[in-house]
């Protein structure tokens, strides 16, 4: 029997392969895995994780961490003084289903080299725009829910700014509580980055040759021992900073489980895809069902006066 000299054919870079890629939510998901352009912010600060029911989630806010009352001197033999342990105020928060979507035609796959940008660009833009608005929408919960400030030395862009003081001083505040809160995160801007890392005082403080420094390529990712979120000021309620203990402020409620037909990102991003064979197309959908749980108002702090 003749031996086939030829190797079986290979789906490998051509049309076939873009269309199966459309039409597979598994393949799907792979390629969700590459797309690492943009992060929920929301995902960062609130870390905590609520199941919603019935299309909403109950949760408690400021919950007490002591009881009603002082320890008192127990004699021998003497029963101890029985305490209450508060609860907090009940709150009721509905999930709501974010999403867009976007058409792909058979035109712009077999016209572009490679075959497939035209699928990841679309993937890349309906993720981050679902990322943009719910970082947005958190951010304005945290905003009206946190009621904490801290006035600046100095509006950071000055030469007398005390930045590091500003951070320490609000860190402190929130310690200063005794609720158990822990700040381990800043959040601000691109902008107040910026002046953050090329402030002269800070960078007096840091290690002079080592190639973390900005000055070399390298990012400051840790200030007064917080983590440094660096966002769009789009995403923020305003050009302030915000200091959080990110596993007390809150959490998101997301609907976690996929209906027929999607795949789940691992930024909690749900895609679907469909043939429009009459339009010479593919239509691409992506959601998040979510809600922003702001559960320790007094875990997080605003910094404000840092404009000029």
């Amino acid at each position: 029997m003749p031996v086939n000299p030829y190797a079986p054919p290979s789906l490998s870079g051509d049309l076939l392969t873009i269309h199966r890629l459309l039409a597979s939510p598994t393949q799907i998901q792979r390629r969700l895995q590459t797309i690492t352009d943009m992060r929920f912010i929301s995902d960062q600060i609130l870390t905590q994780r609520f199941r919603s029911s019935g299309g909403a989630v109950l949760y408690e806010v400021s919950e007490p961490i002591f009881t009603d009352r002082t320890p008192e001197a127990v004699g021998p033999g003497s029963e101890y003084p029985k305490a209450v342990t508060p609860i907090g105020a009940a709150a009721l928060a509905s999930v709501l289903k974010w999403g867009q979507a976007t058409r792909i035609t058979d035109e712009a796959i077999k016209r572009s080299v490679p075959a497939g940008a035209p699928v990841d660009r679309a993937l890349r833009k309906v993720i981050n725009t679902v990322i943009r608005h719910i970082d947005g929408i958190t951010m304005s919960a945290v905003a009206s829910a946190v009621t904490q400030t801290q006035l600046a030395g100095d509006d950071w862009v000055a030469s007398t700014a005390t930045i590091l003081r500003d951070i320490e001083l609000a860190t402190a505040k929130i310690e200063d509580l005794q609720m158990g809160y822990r700040p381990d995160t800043i959040v601000m801007s691109s902008t107040k980055y910026a002046y953050m890392a090329s402030d002269e005082r800070i960078s007096n403080l840091r290690r002079r040759e080592a190639t973390d420094n900005p000055v070399y390529g390298g990012e400051i990712e840790r200030i007064g021992g917080l983590a440094i979120i660096k966002a769009p000021l789009s995403s923020l309620p305003s050009d302030d900073v915000w200091i959080l203990d990110s596993q007390q402020l809150g959490g998101m409620a997301d609907e976690t489980n996929a209906d027929p037909g999607y795949t789940v990102s691992e930024m909690a991003v749900q895609i679907q895809t469909e043939r429009l064979a009459s339009k010479d197309s593919w239509e691409m959908w992506g959601r998040r069902i979510t809600v922003p749980v702001v559960q320790e108002p007094g875990a997080a702090i605003k910094i404000t006066g840092t404009n000029p």
